[in-house]
């Protein structure tokens, strides 16, 4: 079944997409260690983990939650498993993503919903299994109202399948916000399993950014800006009515403004919370980064393999080198005509 969705790229929307731009190459010209991105990193899986289960209704704080993820507990109630099966899910995917071993595809899906409501569902048939049965969509605090009827069961494997054809197809010729929001909405209408479909729609909007270009992507949690206010987000991401009733008829323009708002918010609270001692990196040239490009492919590059590459003059090739040694990227070893050039490790 062919996906083609409708959405319009509005002057808002291309403002937001350059200012995430903008504000993710604002945090890279920072002089980050290792170190200081793996703290951005813990405090997004504790921050994402808490935000996504708080948002599905679980009760427990930021507080607790970074507590149980840094406990070994054994005996854990179905709240605290909630919150450990979205962070080892998270944890897991972000390893795969960036070593580039991610494939979206349906059995990447049920498996992360399995791995997201394991222990959790009473019928072991629908952990890990698209859905085989009808699900409705109820008003959260009008239990008697009934807002959405997702598509029958019999048509959730070709509406999955298309959607992630299209995604697959997509990367690298449609922006990863607006590859990844489309991905986001589509699944949550589609309602593939009978429990954790926004849990695991989630986990994978992230890892579809991170394969589809978007830098940084595992140091922000959108899951934080959609807890901020959950009804909005709802009503954002969420139809009224029967699928089959307006499925032509959906646009997705709204929703996607709102996802590239969300990612630039978390973008700008991750600046404000870099430490004040930290100074953005100076700028550097193409040809710098080229030297820098051929070391972390080779370990190393000397005066004449930059030459073998570049084109610019040896005076200039000379000056490169000076600045990347004034500013520390790079260290000279050897002496002579047997100099070369390493990394310096941070």
């Amino acid at each position: 079944m062919t996906w083609s969705p409708k959405y319009t790229i509005t002057d808002k929307l291309l403002l937001t997409i350059r200012e995430i731009g903008e504000a993710t190459g604002e945090i890279k010209s920072f002089n980050l260690t290792d170190k200081a991105l793996a703290k951005l990193e813990l405090d997004a899986e504790e921050l994402s983990s808490y935000a996504s289960t708080s948002i599905e209704g679980n009760p427990l704080p930021l507080t607790d939650v970074k507590r149980l993820l840094k406990s070994k507990s054994i005996h854990i109630r179905d709240t605290e498993r909630e919150v450990l099966n979205y962070n080892q899910t998270l944890q897991t995917l972000y390893k795969t993503v960036k070593s580039k071993a991610f494939t979206l595809n349906i059995a990447t899906l049920e498996k992360i919903q399995g791995q997201v409501v394991a222990g959790l569902m009473d019928n072991p048939a629908d952990c890990g299994h698209l859905r085989q049965a009808p699900v409705i969509i109820r008003n959260p605090r009008k239990l008697d109202e009934i807002v959405f009827l997702p598509p029958d069961a019999k048509d959730v494997r070709a509406l999955i399948s298309g959607l992630i054809d299209f995604i697959n197809k997509k990367i690298g010729q449609i922006d990863p916000v607006i590859l990844a929001g489309l991905f986001h909405r589509q699944c949550v209408i589609i309602h593939p399993f009978m429990d954790g479909n926004g849990r695991t729609t989630r986990i994978l909007t992230t890892a579809i950014l991170g394969q589809a270009g978007l830098d940084l992507f595992e140091i922000f949690s959108f899951e934080n800006y959609y807890n901020q206010n959950i009804t909005r987000y709802f009503k954002a991401v969420g139809l009224e009515g029967d699928y089959y009733e307006l499925e032509e008829t959906i646009d997705f323009t709204k929703w996607l403004e709102y996802f590239a708002d969300g990612i630039l918010d978390e973008l700008r609270r991750v600046r404000k919370a870099l430490p004040d001692s930290l100074e953005p990196q100076p700028r550097l040239e193409p040809h710098h980064r080229q030297i820098l490009d051929y070391i972390d492919e080779r370990g190393s590059i000397t005066q004449r393999e930059y030459g073998a590459i570049s084109s610019r003059s040896l005076a200039s090739r000379k000056l490169d080198f000076e600045k990347l040694l004034d500013l520390d990227f790079i260290e000279a070893k050897g002496t002579g005509r047997g100099t070369y050039y390493v990394r310096i490790t941070r």
